[in-house]
């Protein structure tokens, strides 16, 4: 027996579920960093103790996230029609597997804004019927998915659920919100908070108290030398010039320090120096 050919919706609807899986994932992903950035923004109000503006703002994240699980739902049910595409061609009604499936599209396809979701619902009315498609839309047998159903309504999130939200975003963003339980704020604000610094009266007690590089302890009727006392700067010595050389220059040095040669030069004692006289008579010597 030769296979079936499917016929041309069939083919088609085959066509459309997969564009709807892919604008699904699409959507899904564009959801989910506007939701961290809601996130983000609840954090820095809870930060800023403007915990009524964080409530208000909540909620749109939780509406947020509720969509975002809605389409994944839907994607699934994609997949599942994708793959049990064959049980859509053989029948003229609807397998009773993928009811589900096919009413929860139907009654959630106009309420999103998935163009390529929105033809898979009139490709399935249109091979279903009209009557198919009321018992989907007005469930009355509760054949939608309760999951479906219930991410759908607008009623808006109870005061539980958007405390439970708060304090979920100020653990993640560890941020110490007056809501957490005391034991949790307390161990946050431990967290935050630099480590305590040392006062500058204990530094100063440190320098009095004789530290590595310090001056120490003063003794009582000690005094300190001043500024301009003469007595701390070594005096300037000139050491001798030595012989054969023809310019005389003076070696400043400082008492206690080394020359060249590395011994310590001395003071020239007053006594040592030639006087005039005998200076006069090598003058004369030498214009001989």
């Amino acid at each position: 027996m030769p296979p079936q050919v499917p016929n041309q919706l069939t083919t088609r609807l085959k066509i459309q579920l997969k564009l709807s899986i892919s604008r699904l994932r699409y959507i899904q992903q564009k959801e989910s960093a506007i939701s961290k950035q809601q996130r983000r923004d609840v954090a820095q109000l809870l930060s800023d103790e403007k915990t009524e503006s964080a409530r208000i703002r909540v909620e749109n994240v939780i509406r947020q996230e509720i969509n975002s699980d809605l389409l994944e739902v839907l994607e699934l049910y994609c997949e599942l029609l994708l793959a049990r595409i064959g049980l859509l061609d053989q029948r003229r009604e609807c397998d009773p597997g993928l009811q589900e499936a096919v009413k929860s599209i139907i009654y959630a396809a106009g309420r999103t804004d998935v163009k390529e979701l929105q033809q898979v619902r009139d490709m399935m009315i249109m091979k279903f019927g009209k009557e198919f498609a009321r018992d989907a839309l007005e469930n009355p047998e509760i054949s939608v998915a309760p999951r479906v159903y219930k991410k759908l309504s607008i009623e808006p999130p109870n005061a539980e659920l958007v405390t439970a939200y708060l304090e979920e975003i100020s653990r993640t963003y560890r941020i110490p919100w007056s809501g957490l339980p005391e034991d949790e704020r307390l161990k946050l604000i431990q967290e935050n908070d630099p480590e305590p610094v040392q006062d500058d009266h204990d530094h100063d007690h440190d320098d009095q108290g004789g530290g590595s590089g310090g001056l120490g302890e003063v003794e009582p009727g000690m005094s300190l030398p001043s500024i301009g006392d003469k007595s701390l700067v070594p005096p300037i010595v000139v050491a001798p010039v030595s012989a054969g050389s023809d310019i005389p220059r003076p070696n400043l040095t400082q008492q206690g320090t080394n020359n060249k040669s590395g011994s310590a030069v001395k003071p020239i004692k007053k006594d040592a120096l030639p006087d005039l006289d005998e200076l006069s008579k090598r003058f004369a010597a030498l214009k001989r």
